[in-house]
């Protein structure tokens, strides 16, 4: 678990340091993925910003952010920055192993006087905050990385730290879709290798003593789960 989170850590540090000098890491993939016959449908949703996306109009109207609740965004990456958190009237926490994430997040909250809550620099599993701080919740983009054993443990912290009813959106790869199946390629070559070993059935399983699904949506390569904690 540790390597992974390192390998993680690593490879979104190299991609900031890249995205600083105007550089995107996906713009420059060897001919081995650009060849690839699934490739164009992945370069397609990414073009048109379908793929599963944290800012999908879908999670805000499911998670209704206002001015009294407390969002934590795990696994953040620049989700402040593109994809309109910044604009909901919720309190943005958020969490991300890449201390170069966390780094540039905070120049921008500074620069633009964001009234926002902490950001941490660690791990979804173990974070900082009290038992049933929050009233909505993110995962998005994060748990392909991992194996069966760290997913639940991301999943019994975000239950400890989510309030009774809270609202939850996650997603989790949708292993028969062949956008998954490129980017899997692609997580490979950028040094951050999807880890994901559980099938929805076994997925949905783990879920059932802490969250009721109450929706399901396949987005590009990943299944998009909409959550409320059963405390």
């Amino acid at each position: 678990m540790e390597k992974q989170l390192n390998l993680v850590a690593k490879s979104y540090d190299e991609a900031i340091d890249f995205g600083r000098k105007g550089i995107d890491l996906y713009d420059d993939l060897p001919k081995h993925i650009t060849n690839h016959p699934d490739y164009p449908m992945f370069r397609k949703l990414r073009t048109e910003g379908v793929l599963s996306d944290s800012g999908r109009k879908e999670i805000k109207d499911y998670l209704a952010p206002n001015i009294n609740m407390n969002f934590i965004d795990l696994g953040c990456c620049l989700n402040l920055m593109f994809n309109g958190y910044d604009k909901w009237p919720s309190v943005y926490h958020g969490v991300d192993i890449s201390s170069k994430t966390i780094e540039l997040l905070n120049e921008f909250a500074t620069k633009k006087e964001l009234p926002i809550g902490l950001l941490v620099c660690g791990s979804i599993h173990e974070t900082p905050f009290k038992d049933d701080f929050f009233d909505i919740a993110t995962c998005v983009g994060v748990l392909e990385y991992f194996e069966k054993d760290f997913v639940e443990k991301a999943i019994v912290e975000v239950y400890r730290i989510i309030k009774s009813c809270g609202k939850f959106v996650l997603d989790i790869p949708n292993f028969d879709s062949p956008v998954f199946r490129i980017t899997m390629l692609i997580e490979e070559h950028l040094g951050r290798p999807d880890k994901f070993n559980m099938s929805s059935h076994e997925f949905n399983v783990m879920l059932q003593d802490y969250f009721e699904i109450e929706k399901t949506e396949k987005v590009g390569g990943m299944i998009q789960y909409f959550l409320c904690c059963k405390k």
